[in-house]
């Protein structure tokens, strides 16, 4: 029983790995055998030989894959982190303080159903087509996510811990400070995982406009220039930031949470 066990748990961790495998093998057999025409669809040996020529080679679209990754990381972040910066302290103050709530509530909910890509033309008017129209791009898309799951977790405090804490004559503020905002962490993290997918996508589109360079200037070249394997591969480099982006915040809050348990 044991052994068969083991077996099944062997099978189930190698799964993933002949899922992706075969996966990848179909997509190069329709491209080699053209049941895909090579002008529409890239083959995956395609998309990693020009990965490996973009290493070192500028052409056609004026710059190496890492000053593409570089551009896009930097205003996507300074994105990201403006909406956690704000949006996680303005979600989590309007969870716990009423009249904050009601200040801010009605705005919040005009804006909130605007897409970040309606924002685009404004923020061309506003900052031109640098870094603070596309930084701001990426700030709303991540700023909704941050703030709804910030709020929703306040809201899911234990109501009997609350009261406790009253009783031993904790304030509003203690209360909030020691009690509400741990509790809210993990819908917290839960949000920056969200804004972290929010954010990657508004970055793609604000760099599909205006843009000079980036990944998603790349994927604009590629289609300009009719080269789907460009495309392809701005687009692989867009998921890979996003996942290892989203790696790094689920071993933060997984030491977070430790850390706060022990303590």
């Amino acid at each position: 029983m044991e052994g068969k066990n083991s077996g099944n748990s062997l099978f189930l961790r190698v799964l993933p790995l002949i899922t992706i495998v075969l996966f990848f093998v179909f997509w190069e057999m329709i491209v080699v055998f053209g049941v895909v025409p090579n002008q529409l669809l890239a083959s995956p040996t395609q998309v990693v030989a020009l990965f490996i020529d973009k290493l070192t080679n500028v052409n056609p679209d004026g710059a190496l894959l890492w000053d593409h990754a570089k551009v896009s990381l930097l205003e996507g972040l300074t994105g990201y982190i403006l909406a956690l910066v704000i949006g996680i302290p303005l979600g989590l103050a309007m969870g716990w303080f009423k009249t904050l709530d009601g200040l801010v509530r009605p705005i919040f909910e005009i804006v909130r159903p605007i897409p970040s890509v309606a924002w685009i033309p404004l923020c061309i008017i506003w900052f031109g087509t640098g870094l603070a129209s596309k930084a701001f791009i990426i700030f709303v898309g991540g700023l909704v996510p941050c703030v709804i799951n910030s709020y929703a977790g306040v809201q899911m405090t234990n109501p009997t811990f609350i009261r406790m804490a009253r009783t031993y004559g904790a304030n509003n503020w203690e209360i909030f400070k020691n009690i509400c905002v741990p509790s809210a962490l993990p819908m917290v993290f839960g949000g920056l995982q969200v804004a972290l997918a929010a954010c990657w996508t508004c970055l793609v589109a604000a760099e599909l406009v205006g843009a000079d360079a980036g990944l998603g200037f790349l994927i604009t070249m590629g289609r300009r220039l009719l080269m789907p394997d460009m495309i392809i591969l701005g687009m692989v480099m867009v998921a890979l930031t996003g996942v290892i982006m989203a790696i790094i915040i689920d071993k933060v809050e997984k030491r977070l949470v430790k850390g706060l348990r022990r303590g």
